[in-house]
């Protein structure tokens, strides 16, 4: 019951906090996100109905879905391509720079090497997510970004191995160095084993139902729905990476949608309605988690922080050495090895709720001390690596004018558009009831109808009033075809004339389908 009134609470933040971004265009939403989570943890009301962090429930309920839809939108072959570069950023860079960063700190401040070790595995892990909201409104190569992205997919295990074998070099005074590669080759190419089968497995299930007379599309979301929890907690039951099975998974499902799209299109568009819709509430959530679980660590360790200055040294120390093992990596090893693209690869390693969760996944295995100071330190260097980017990347990277002017473009298209369509109504011979309601329903597109009268029209229907006859709604639908025809005709004319770019004209002239098959499907029609 807990967890169901926590998850209420964050998904009505999550929910208030990217309505409140609407009104904000200048910050980024995930800022917006993390301080709306701050203020649920600061008010008392709110923060007692919230459970504590606990990783595993987050691993599986918000990071396995998460990543597995992400895996499900990049390309296997993409992946194929990348190897090189995965298994460099992934795991190369990772290892020999947590194995450098971990020596300097500790001989820099003292501390025993496992800790130093366990600091600088935690910040491993990156995070595409929180990249995307440090450099939105800003233009940067893809290459570069597809760089950062795909390492972020991969190196979490890199992270969670390091911090294994840290931590238990903590606990029983000795490394085995030999012990801890098995451990990870293992780990990390199980998990794409296991995750590859599972998923092949699902599919062909799931493809078996899709082409035969038997398919139920419930059933089918159902189980689409349930694969990455599944994959993940079969995955870490068999003792291999269960981050990296979801990841392996979402990479085949991405061949199998663009291989079956139309065999069952309802299905495919209810599927990737909701990859999209399960990618923006998760982004959301986890940053609205992340904003209470930094007020709490503030607070309740605030007299350990004022004490000591040493956690902020240990923090700036770490994100700064990290950024130059980046910097020095990308110098060398990058295809495109300006200064610039390296600045930005090494800035673009942002941590997020992967780190969180790492380090509270350790709160059993060490001594309370130790554990307050390290989740202090990855506070430190979560909030640098949000921080410094953003900052930087407003002086060094253009502003991305296509994406500000967007919505406007969309806009001046749909009104155009609509104009056409509704001068298509006109020059037809309607009945004076239906060529106002089919008006009405073409400036919907552009929102230009107004509150009051969308009440007016409501209470019209509902008192029976602006009920059309059976022969009207024919004529109805007819005028709404004719006019939806009429303004996919004028999109197609734009974009062959290369009058505005096609990105626009496919996403307007999408919205126009879907709208037709409101009018023309019967499963998808209200009445």
């Amino acid at each position: 019951m807990g967890l169901l009134i926590s998850s209420f609470v964050i998904l009505v933040a999550v929910a208030a906090s990217n309505i409140i971004a609407k009104y904000i265009p200048g910050i980024s939403r995930t800022y917006i996100n993390l301080a709306v989570g701050v203020l649920v943890g600061l008010m008392p009301m709110t923060n007692h109905l919230v459970l504590g962090f606990n990783d595993n429930v987050f691993m599986i309920l918000i990071l396995a879905p998460l990543l597995f839809f992400e895996g499900q939108t990049t390309p296997l072959l993409t992946v194929r391509k990348k190897v090189k570069s995965i298994v460099g950023t992934a795991v190369i860079l990772a290892v020999l720079s947590a194995v450098l960063v971990a020596i300097v700190i500790h001989k820099t401040f003292n501390l025993i090497i496992p800790v130093a070790l366990i600091i600088v595995a935690i910040s491993t892990p990156t995070d595409a997510t929180a990249f995307d909201s440090v450099v939105e409104g800003r233009k940067i190569s893809q290459p570069l970004k597809n760089n950062l992205k795909m390492e972020s997919l991969f190196n979490d295990a890199t992270g969670i191995i390091l911090l294994q074998a840290a931590t238990l070099w903590l606990s029983t005074g000795h490394l085995s160095l030999w012990g801890n590669v098995t451990a990870f080759l293992v780990s990390a190419i199980g998990g794409i084993v296991v995750g590859s089968i599972l998923a092949f497995a699902f599919m062909a299930f799931r493809q078996y139902f899709v082409r035969s007379t038997n398919n139920v599309i419930s059933s089918q979301t159902l189980i689409y729905i349930l694969t990455p929890f599944c994959i993940y907690f079969l995955a870490e039951k068999l003792g291999v990476s269960g981050i990296i099975a979801v990841v392996s998974a979402g990479l085949v499902h991405n061949s199998e949608a663009n291989r079956s799209r139309f065999s069952s299109p309802r299905q495919m568009h209810l599927g990737l309605q909701m990859i999209n819709f399960a990618n923006e509430v998760l982004n959301s959530f986890v940053f609205v988690v992340l904003g209470i679980s930094l007020e709490r660590i503030f607070f309740s360790r605030y007299n350990i922080m004022i004490s000591s200055l040493k956690w902020l040294a240990v923090g700036i120390v770490v994100y700064v050495l990290l950024l130059g093992c980046r910097y020095v990596y990308a110098r060398f090893f990058i295809g495109d090895k300006r200064r610039l693209t390296a600045s930005l690869f090494a800035l673009g390693g942002v941590h997020g709720t992967v780190t969180l969760a790492m380090t509270f996944s350790i709160g059993g295995d060490i001594a309370r001390s130790t554990f307050h100071f390290i989740i202090i330190v990855e506070t430190v260097v979560i909030i640098l690596s949000m921080l410094v980017p953003t900052i930087v990347f407003k002086f060094v990277l253009p502003i991305d004018a296509d994406e500000q002017n967007r919505a406007d473009q969309l806009q001046r298209l749909r009104h155009e558009m609509v104009i056409v369509g509704i001068n298509q109504v006109k020059s037809m011979t309607l009945t004076a009831e239906v060529s106002a309601s089919v008006i009405y329903d073409l400036r919907d597109q552009t929102q230009k109808n107004t509150l009051k009268s969308f009440y007016r029209q409501w209470r019209a229907v509902t008192s029976n009033k602006a009920m059309l006859t059976g022969l009207q709604s024919v004529e109805e639908r007819r005028a709404l075809m004719h006019a939806f025809d009429a303004e996919r005709q004028y999109l197609y004319t734009l974009a062959k004339r290369h009058m505005v770019s096609s990105d626009y004209v496919y996403e307007i002239y999408s919205e126009i389908l879907l709208s037709e098959s409101l009018v023309l499907d019967p499963k998808n029609q209200m009445i």
